[in-house]
């Protein structure tokens, strides 16, 4: 079976710069200029055509459907997100502020776990920092990590899902459980965040699209409690891709409409350095899938691994210049620990990006 894949091998900072020969990816602030287009069959690829932006729209008759599809889906201007009163923008990078209430978890377990008065305040200044939007946990996720019983998850997650809707907060519930999910949105959470891909549990996928809530859908190679199991790929980049899009039509047949789903390729779960780095080199190809796309790489074990084993409280730098990459991808939601900072990141990447769009230099007359 030959698979097709339509990828984005040079980003420019303007259509300017290129004298129009770029394509807006995703509706944002990123910009394309040059594409392969690949085939693989059996898994390996067997041809690589590379062409600018005019280059591949007047060759879109005759290349295969899928490039055509793929095209269209890079150039998808996406539905903001309503999440009560409050309303989020996927034109421009938003943040994602991470609220851990876990004993375990690899980074912040136990700081915010049976401490309301402090989780809440930590989320207050989150919100106050800038996050659109912030993720409530209620199980640790890291390797190795024992699963919860649902029970304890929802002791852990509902009273602050309650607190941040009395906050006006826009809220998303990070589990894989059903019933979780129902009793989180119940208390005011609007978007379901599901490392499993909604695969956990069998009733997740009927009660998401029951419920007409956002979701997420994250890549993790392994089945039942250990997500990071499995984790073999013959091209990570492209098997990745091939996983995301069967979810993402696994939703779509489910009754989860297309601009209520978010992807995210699973930096991470099941990989190795050199595969994570291969994804976020590759970030800009899964705009391709026609959805809004979240990365968390936030204090992630890959930056302990590239700067000398550096323990996850000092992984700041290393967590920015992912972002950084992940923004120049064109990614639409950033989960993160450090708000402030990857705020300010932020801003100084749409300065730039701005700057770039409106400052640039003009022929000699």
């Amino acid at each position: 079976m030959t698979q097709i894949y339509l990828r984005p091998i040079a980003l420019a900072e303007s259509p300017q710069s290129e004298e129009g020969d770029a394509l807006r990816l995703a509706g944002g602030m990123v910009y394309a200029s040059r594409f392969a287009v690949i085939q693989r069959d059996g898994g390996k690829v067997v041809s690589r055509e590379r062409y600018s932006a005019r280059q591949l729209e007047a060759a879109l008759p005759g290349l295969p459907a899928e490039v055509a599809e793929q095209f269209a889906n890079l150039k998808r201007t996406h539905a903001p997100l309503q999440c009560g009163a409050r309303t989020i923008r996927l034109d421009q990078p938003q943040v994602m502020g991470i609220l851990n209430v876990t004993p375990d978890s690899f980074s912040d377990g136990g700081e915010f776990l049976d401490k309301p008065e402090v989780a809440n305040a930590h989320a207050a200044m989150m919100l106050e920092a800038g996050a659109a939007l912030i993720d409530v946990g209620g199980e640790s996720t890291r390797p190795g990590a024992a699963a919860v019983w649902e029970g304890d998850e929802l002791k852990r997650v509902i009273p602050a899902v309650e607190h941040l809707a009395k906050m006006g907060a826009a809220i998303s519930i990070d589990t894989r459980r059903a019933g979780v999910m129902e009793e989180a949105l119940k208390a005011g959470a609007h978007i379901i965040n599901d490392v499993s891909a909604l695969r956990h549990d069998p009733r997740s996928v009927e009660l998401a699209a029951a419920s007409g809530a956002p979701v997420v859908l994250m890549h993790a190679p392994g089945e039942g409690e250990d997500l990071h199991a499995d984790g073999a790929y013959t091209d990570v980049v492209l098997d990745v891709f091939d996983w995301l899009k069967a979810r993402r039509d696994a939703a779509l047949a489910a009754g989860i409409a297309r601009e209520r789903i978010m992807l995210d390729p699973g930096i991470g779960f099941g990989k190795t350095v050199a595969e994570n780095l291969a994804l976020i080199n590759a970030l800009p190809l899964f705009h391709a899938l026609g959805q809004p796309l979240l990365v968390g790489v936030s204090r992630k074990r890959m930056i302990g691994a590239l700067s000398n084993e550096a323990p996850a409280h000092k992984r700041l730098g290393g967590s920015l210049a992912l972002a950084m990459s992940a923004l120049n991808a064109g990614v639409q939601m950033l989960r993160v620990h450090d708000v402030p900072e990857t705020v300010q990141v932020v801003h100084v990447w749409r300065g730039m990006r701005d700057a770039a769009l409106t400052d640039f230099g003009q022929l000699p007359a």
